[in-house]
């Protein structure tokens, strides 16, 4: 098997190259600091910045194909590997379409479908101009490396302004329509280089202070909102030409209409419950789809499966015997993902439980979680 290399090392990473184990599919990690979950399992790492030419082409000889676990990297990082001779997965030109917030808005409206109301901005009078258009309250946005609330600032009225520009004042900016919404769904995309795809059941997320804490499968929604949101997922992934796995993540509204808020142009978060609860995890066929192999079948292994995240609280350097408790709740599958620090709001780990019922394995989820003092 040829060997596969990943941009990254953070638990995306260290699943993907637990998933590549399975068929002694060689992992190479190239991160930009030591210390980071995916060098738990793998020996073949190198430590550095993406623009070190040196260490680009050192990481390159050890690969034949590239993949990552981030839409950090530097897109002309990734045309260099090509460069090299590398296949790099999802392209560079998939990267750019939504690496940029603002770009991946464009493309996806350009594609016919449905987001939510946006303009670009560069000072205050651009941000009142939106105000104008699209009412309070307003999100604003950097157009990059913003995930889970970070980089987001709701303005409600005209005196949270300053405020909100000064604090992004170092990032390119764009501005959204705030969008009120029933719940907030997304569809796992897999998507081979041959066009092939599997759509894996439709998620519902709920958050905490803006990031993912708890995922259910099946969503709570009709069959027909079900039905479009997997067309809609599947129409943005094949716009942007993506190989791999992607997150596509849609708001449904009170009148049943869907917009995409964002795609992930890599496993998502809100797709780790694939691991136990799916037949194929979005793991491995991610590394399906990127080595070439077939892509694997989606189907839910038990009724119903919640994940529910291990969102630190405090800042600490935690230790896996904070596990003990929560290992002796049945049904609990924990996964534990060995970051060095801890802070508020930090993901440190997830816990996944298969069920007849999505209410009742997420009561199972958080009995587990209270057992975690994070």
């Amino acid at each position: 098997m040829p060997t596969l290399g990943i941009l990254g090392g953070s638990e995306i990473a260290k699943m993907l190259a637990q998933a590549a184990a399975k068929w002694h599919i060689k992992t190479v990690i190239f991160a930009p600091e030591a210390d980071l979950p995916a060098q738990q399992v793998t020996p073949h790492y190198v430590v550095g910045d993406y623009h070190d030419e040196t260490l680009v082409r050192e990481f390159a000889a050890q690969c034949d194909v590239i993949t990552l676990d981030n839409d950090t990297v530097d897109v002309e990082t990734l045309r260099q590997l090509e460069a090299l001779g590398k296949s790099v997965y999802p392209k560079p030109e998939t990267i750019a379409s939504v690496q940029d917030k603002l770009t991946q808005k464009r493309t996806l409206q350009a594609a016919n479908l449905a987001v939510p109301r946006f303009l670009p901005v560069q000072m205050a009078t651009d941000v009142m101009q939106a105000i104008e258009a699209f009412g309070f309250p307003v999100m604003l946005k950097a157009r990059r490396g913003s995930h889970d609330g970070s980089g987001n600032m709701l303005i409600h009225r005209s005196a949270d302004l300053p405020t909100a520009l000064e604090k992004l004042q170092h990032h390119d900016l764009m501005a959204e329509e705030f969008i009120s919404f029933v719940r907030e769904l997304a569809v796992v995309v897999a998507r081979g280089g041959n066009g092939d795809i599997r759509l894996y059941p439709v998620l519902e997320i709920l958050q905490q202070d803006y990031t993912c804490h708890i995922v259910l499968c099946p969503a709570g929604i009709e069959e027909t909102t079900a039905l479009k949101a997997l067309e809609m997922a599947q129409h943005a992934v094949e716009s942007i030409n993506g190989i791999g796995v992607f997150g596509v993540e849609l708001f449904e509204l009170e009148n049943g209409d869907l917009l995409i808020n964002e795609i992930c142009p890599y496993p998502p978060n809100a797709g780790y419950l694939t691991i136990e609860g799916i037949i194929t995890s979005q793991f491995e066929n991610h590394i399906r789809a990127v080595m070439g192999l077939p892509l694997g079948d989606v189907d839910q292994i038990a009724p119903a499966t919640a994940m529910v995240n291990m969102l630190a609280q405090r800042h600490s350097i935690p230790h896996a015997d904070i596990l003990k408790d929560v290992l002796a709740i049945g049904g609990a599958h924990i996964h534990w993902y060995g970051k060095p620090q801890a802070q508020p709001g930090r993901k440190m780990g997830h816990i996944t439980v298969l069920g007849y019922t999505a209410d009742g394995a997420e009561k199972v989820g958080r009995l587990a979680l209270s057992k975690i003092q994070l």
